[in-house]
């Protein structure tokens, strides 16, 4: 639930400001280019969802390449809003004006969502291990966190873009600018960052370094995003304090009066969503990829090639953990649990997708330390998904008996 939940604010937070900047500039300049910018979120949302698809069922599409792509299609069609956002060419070329900065318009917003949302539409897809079904409270969890991260980014745009609405055109035109800059500085790093480990462009140590400090800080550029945009609300509060002044009538000063309340709660909407945020992306990450420390491995009888547990040591129903030491000292990590009363489920303290980060039991579910899912216990033993690699195993005499061929062919895992 919290992974889902924090994954999907830290990917759609930036979308959904600079959408609701975007439409706000739009509502401001008037003309086609809220038509545009409508049109333009339709098409990026089911390219989107065309490129989700095709992630998802074939291998045809290299998503490093795709990306940057689109990136350089964002940073281009950025640079061009901003110029055409203040009026450049306006004036010399009325004719073409609105028509050019209408398309301009219309990739920008499309880029925006053909990069960010095919992410969100996959992440459903993960919800489901094999061998589960939806009617599982692992999905029902899963699906809060997604549900309500995509809740709390709409509710932040539309925040803004209701309390952008009743601002200055000159005063959202800065911001947006100012917005689309930090978003772009944003959009180039992840370009040059592609462009370095492919070897496209040659390995100078300066440029080196302002990537690895951007992607450890990459953070930053979200919160100074928010930062930008939290000015608007700031000052229609500011605003909606003074008394109304220049009403005809009784009548007209109550209606500007409830229309400052009203302001007021948009903006008391966008500083409470900005508030959850904050301590989503910081205390519950904090909290979700904290340190968990793997139990101890317990004793076993190695005899011959043969590894020996007794099965009245691994009854209980718990996860015990054993290590067996390679011929060339890897340190070979399986974990062994009772599923039910006639059969166990043994495999690697590792998996195809996490690697060998282990397992550990919390509240009598069996977790994955990396990605925090819940393994289905019927499925432990089975291949799929972030399920443990499986383990051959036999019974013999009251003993559990593992080949220590298998853990010597599987030690390129523990590396």
């Amino acid at each position: 639930m919290l992974r889902y939940l924090i994954l999907v604010v830290q990917n759609s937070l930036t979308p959904a400001i600079l959408m609701a900047l975007l439409f706000v500039g739009a509502a401001k300049k008037g003309g086609i280019l809220q038509k545009r910018l409508v049109q333009g979120c339709v098409v990026g949302m089911v390219l989107a969802l065309i490129l989700a698809v095709l992630r998802r069922t074939t291998a045809l599409i290299n998503r490093g390449y795709w990306n940057l792509w689109i990136l350089a299609v964002g940073i281009i069609t950025g640079i061009l809003f901003i110029l055409l956002y203040g009026n450049l060419g306006k004036t010399k070329f009325p004719r073409y004006y609105p028509p050019v900065f209408g398309w301009v318009s219309f990739i920008l917003i499309g880029a925006l969502c053909f990069y960010t949302l095919p992410t969100l539409f996959l992440y459903p897809t993960e919800f489901v291990l094999a061998g589960e079904t939806i009617f599982s409270t692992d999905f029902l969890f899963k699906l809060i966190g997604y549900g309500a991260g995509v809740v709390i980014s709409l509710l932040i745009g539309t925040g803004i873009f209701k309390v952008g609405i009743s601002l200055s055109p000159r005063l959202v035109g800065v911001l947006l600018s100012m917005a689309l800059i930090v978003n772009m500085i944003s959009q180039a790093t992840t370009m040059i960052q592609f462009l370095l480990a492919r070897r496209m462009i040659p390995m100078i140590r300066w440029l080196f370094r302002l990537i690895v400090a951007a992607a450890e800080y990459n953070m930053v550029l979200v919160y100074l995003l928010m930062g930008i945009s939290f000015s608007l609300p700031l000052v229609l509060w500011i605003q909606s304090l003074r008394p109304p002044q220049g009403y005809k009538n009784p009548a007209e000063r109550r209606k500007m009066k409830a229309t400052m309340r009203n302001h007021r709660r948009w903006v008391g909407v966008v500083a409470v969503g900005y508030g959850v945020s904050i301590f989503i992306l910081t205390g519950l990450k904090a909290y979700s990829e904290r340190e968990v420390t793997l139990s101890p491995a317990e004793n076993m009888e190695i005899q011959g090639d043969e590894i020996l547990i007794p099965l009245e040591q691994v009854q209980d129903g718990h996860l015990h953990r054993f290590a067996y030491m390679s011929s060339d000292n890897t340190e070979v990590r399986f974990i062994v649990i009772k599923k039910n009363e006639v059969a166990y489920g043994v495999g690697l303290d590792a998996c195809d997708i996490c690697g060998a980060t282990g397992y550990y039991e919390r509240k009598d579910e069996v977790i994955c330390r990396l990605c925090d899912v819940v393994m289905n216990r019927s499925t432990i033993g089975f291949k799929g998904g972030c399920n443990p690699v499986p383990l051959l195993y036999t019974t013999r005499s009251g003993n559990m008996i593992i080949a220590i061929a298998h853990l010597e062919n599987e030690r390129h895992r523990f590396k």
